[in-house]
Protein backbone atom coordinates (compact mmCIF):
# COMPACT_ATOMS: atom_id res chain seq x y z
CA UNK A 1 0.00 0.00 0.00
CA UNK A 2 1.18 3.47 -0.35
CA UNK A 3 1.53 5.96 1.83
CA UNK A 4 -0.16 9.18 2.51
CA UNK A 5 2.33 12.37 1.65
CA UNK A 6 -0.75 14.17 3.40
CA UNK A 7 0.95 15.88 6.73
CA UNK A 8 -0.78 15.06 9.73
CA UNK A 9 -2.74 17.20 11.87
CA UNK A 10 0.10 17.04 14.54
CA UNK A 11 2.63 17.71 11.86
CA UNK A 12 1.23 20.71 10.85
CA UNK A 13 0.35 22.21 14.50
CA UNK A 14 4.56 21.71 14.62
CA UNK A 15 4.77 24.16 11.66
CA UNK A 16 2.61 26.69 13.03
CA UNK A 17 3.78 30.07 14.63
CA UNK A 18 3.32 30.46 18.16
CA UNK A 19 2.56 34.21 19.65
CA UNK A 20 0.67 35.54 21.36
CA UNK A 21 -2.75 37.62 20.00
CA UNK A 22 -2.76 40.93 18.57
CA UNK A 23 -4.28 43.59 19.82
CA UNK A 24 -8.26 43.99 17.94
CA UNK A 25 -7.46 47.44 16.92
CA UNK A 26 -9.23 47.81 13.72
CA UNK A 27 -11.09 44.62 14.24
CA UNK A 28 -14.74 45.09 12.15
CA UNK A 29 -16.50 42.16 11.07
CA UNK A 30 -17.42 43.89 7.58
CA UNK A 31 -13.50 44.13 7.06
CA UNK A 32 -14.13 40.20 5.76
CA UNK A 33 -16.41 41.37 3.12
CA UNK A 34 -20.26 40.13 2.43
CA UNK A 35 -21.15 37.87 5.04
CA UNK A 36 -22.58 34.26 2.76
CA UNK A 37 -21.77 35.27 -0.25
CA UNK A 38 -22.00 32.69 -3.07
CA UNK A 39 -18.09 32.06 -2.98
CA UNK A 40 -18.43 28.76 -4.82
CA UNK A 41 -20.45 30.58 -7.30
CA UNK A 42 -22.93 28.13 -7.60
CA UNK A 43 -25.73 30.23 -7.00
CA UNK A 44 -26.66 29.33 -3.59
CA UNK A 45 -25.09 31.62 -0.63
CA UNK A 46 -22.22 29.91 1.63
CA UNK A 47 -24.50 29.59 4.84
CA UNK A 48 -26.98 27.80 2.52
CA UNK A 49 -24.19 25.87 1.16
CA UNK A 50 -23.06 24.56 5.16
CA UNK A 51 -26.55 24.12 6.11
CA UNK A 52 -27.29 21.70 3.15
CA UNK A 53 -23.98 19.96 4.10
CA UNK A 54 -24.59 19.82 7.78
CA UNK A 55 -28.08 19.01 8.17
CA UNK A 56 -29.84 16.26 6.98
CA UNK A 57 -33.65 15.71 6.00
CA UNK A 58 -33.13 18.70 4.36
CA UNK A 59 -36.31 21.06 2.71
CA UNK A 60 -35.80 24.13 1.07
CA UNK A 61 -38.28 27.17 0.76
CA UNK A 62 -40.16 26.99 -2.48
CA UNK A 63 -38.94 28.34 -5.58
CA UNK A 64 -34.96 29.08 -4.60
CA UNK A 65 -33.86 26.47 -6.91
CA UNK A 66 -33.24 24.41 -3.81
CA UNK A 67 -30.94 26.80 -2.36
CA UNK A 68 -32.63 28.14 0.75
CA UNK A 69 -33.00 25.52 3.18
CA UNK A 70 -36.12 25.89 5.28
CA UNK A 71 -35.74 22.92 7.58
CA UNK A 72 -33.39 20.36 8.74
CA UNK A 73 -32.48 17.97 10.99
CA UNK A 74 -28.67 18.56 12.84
CA UNK A 75 -26.99 15.67 14.46
CA UNK A 76 -24.28 18.82 16.71
CA UNK A 77 -21.29 17.84 16.34
CA UNK A 78 -20.02 19.89 18.96
CA UNK A 79 -22.82 19.27 21.57
CA UNK A 80 -23.66 15.68 20.44
CA UNK A 81 -27.52 16.96 20.49
CA UNK A 82 -30.16 16.28 17.59
CA UNK A 83 -31.80 19.45 16.93
CA UNK A 84 -34.16 20.66 14.23
CA UNK A 85 -33.71 23.44 12.30
CA UNK A 86 -36.45 25.62 10.66
CA UNK A 87 -35.73 28.72 8.98
CA UNK A 88 -36.99 32.00 10.88
CA UNK A 89 -37.30 35.29 9.48
CA UNK A 90 -36.11 37.05 12.65
CA UNK A 91 -35.17 37.25 15.78
CA UNK A 92 -32.75 34.74 17.59
CA UNK A 93 -31.63 31.20 15.32
CA UNK A 94 -30.70 28.83 18.13
CA UNK A 95 -29.09 26.69 14.73
CA UNK A 96 -25.97 28.71 13.53
CA UNK A 97 -23.05 28.34 11.72
CA UNK A 98 -19.82 28.71 13.11
CA UNK A 99 -16.35 29.61 12.29
CA UNK A 100 -13.95 27.52 14.02
CA UNK A 101 -11.41 29.88 13.78
CA UNK A 102 -13.16 32.61 14.38
CA UNK A 103 -12.99 35.83 12.24
CA UNK A 104 -11.84 38.03 15.06
CA UNK A 105 -9.01 35.51 16.30
CA UNK A 106 -8.00 35.43 12.58
CA UNK A 107 -7.80 39.46 12.78
CA UNK A 108 -5.34 39.26 15.64
CA UNK A 109 -3.71 36.48 14.41
CA UNK A 110 -2.61 37.53 10.95
CA UNK A 111 -5.72 38.74 8.79
CA UNK A 112 -5.29 42.30 9.99
CA UNK A 113 -2.57 42.19 7.36
CA UNK A 114 -4.15 40.26 4.56
CA UNK A 115 -5.74 41.77 1.20
CA UNK A 116 -9.36 41.95 1.60
CA UNK A 117 -10.01 38.86 -0.67
CA UNK A 118 -7.93 36.67 1.56
CA UNK A 119 -10.10 37.16 4.50
CA UNK A 120 -13.43 37.36 2.25
CA UNK A 121 -11.76 33.53 0.99
CA UNK A 122 -11.61 32.67 4.71
CA UNK A 123 -14.96 34.01 5.88
CA UNK A 124 -16.56 31.71 3.48
CA UNK A 125 -14.09 28.50 3.34
CA UNK A 126 -16.38 25.51 4.15
CA UNK A 127 -13.63 23.78 5.78
CA UNK A 128 -13.89 27.06 8.55
CA UNK A 129 -17.37 26.69 8.98
CA UNK A 130 -19.79 24.47 11.13
CA UNK A 131 -23.38 24.17 11.86
CA UNK A 132 -24.00 24.25 15.56
CA UNK A 133 -26.33 25.09 18.50
CA UNK A 134 -23.08 26.29 20.24
CA UNK A 135 -22.21 29.27 18.50
CA UNK A 136 -23.03 31.79 20.93
CA UNK A 137 -21.72 29.44 23.75
CA UNK A 138 -18.14 29.09 21.50
CA UNK A 139 -17.95 32.89 20.58
CA UNK A 140 -14.54 34.03 20.00
CA UNK A 141 -13.28 30.98 21.61
CA UNK A 142 -9.64 29.38 21.04
CA UNK A 143 -9.75 25.93 21.92
CA UNK A 144 -7.73 26.46 25.12
CA UNK A 145 -10.54 28.41 26.01
CA UNK A 146 -13.03 26.15 24.65
CA UNK A 147 -13.73 22.89 23.07
CA UNK A 148 -16.50 20.46 21.62
CA UNK A 149 -17.19 17.15 23.06
CA UNK A 150 -14.88 14.84 23.72
CA UNK A 151 -16.16 12.37 20.91
CA UNK A 152 -15.22 15.54 18.14
CA UNK A 153 -12.39 17.06 19.73
CA UNK A 154 -9.66 15.37 17.28
CA UNK A 155 -11.48 16.11 14.38
CA UNK A 156 -12.45 19.90 15.69
CA UNK A 157 -9.03 20.31 16.61
CA UNK A 158 -7.42 18.47 13.25
CA UNK A 159 -9.63 21.37 11.06
CA UNK A 160 -8.24 23.95 13.39
CA UNK A 161 -4.80 23.07 12.62
CA UNK A 162 -5.49 22.88 8.75
CA UNK A 163 -7.34 26.28 8.55
CA UNK A 164 -4.74 27.67 10.81
CA UNK A 165 -2.26 26.26 8.43
CA UNK A 166 -3.65 27.26 5.10
CA UNK A 167 -3.84 30.47 6.11
CA UNK A 168 -0.61 30.86 7.64
CA UNK A 169 -2.59 32.16 11.14
CA UNK A 170 -0.52 32.31 14.81
CA UNK A 171 -1.77 30.52 17.20
CA UNK A 172 -1.01 30.84 20.94
CA UNK A 173 1.35 28.66 23.54
CA UNK A 174 -2.02 27.71 25.09
CA UNK A 175 -3.87 26.79 22.27
CA UNK A 176 -0.75 24.56 20.72
CA UNK A 177 -0.72 22.88 23.76
CA UNK A 178 -4.56 22.11 24.03
CA UNK A 179 -4.45 21.44 20.26
CA UNK A 180 -1.24 19.00 21.12
CA UNK A 181 -3.11 17.14 23.73
CA UNK A 182 -6.66 16.67 21.70
CA UNK A 183 -4.73 15.78 18.62
CA UNK A 184 -2.15 12.71 20.52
Amino acid sequence: PSESTEPTAVQLLATLAVKGRAPMTGYDRNRFGQAWLDADRNGCDTRNDILQRDLVEVTFKPNTHDCVVQRGTLHDLYTGETVTFVRISEGYQPTQVDHLIPLSVAWATGAAEWPADKRLQLANDPSNLQVTTANQLKNDSTPSQWMPIASYTCEYSTRYVQVAHAYELEISSADRTKLAAALS
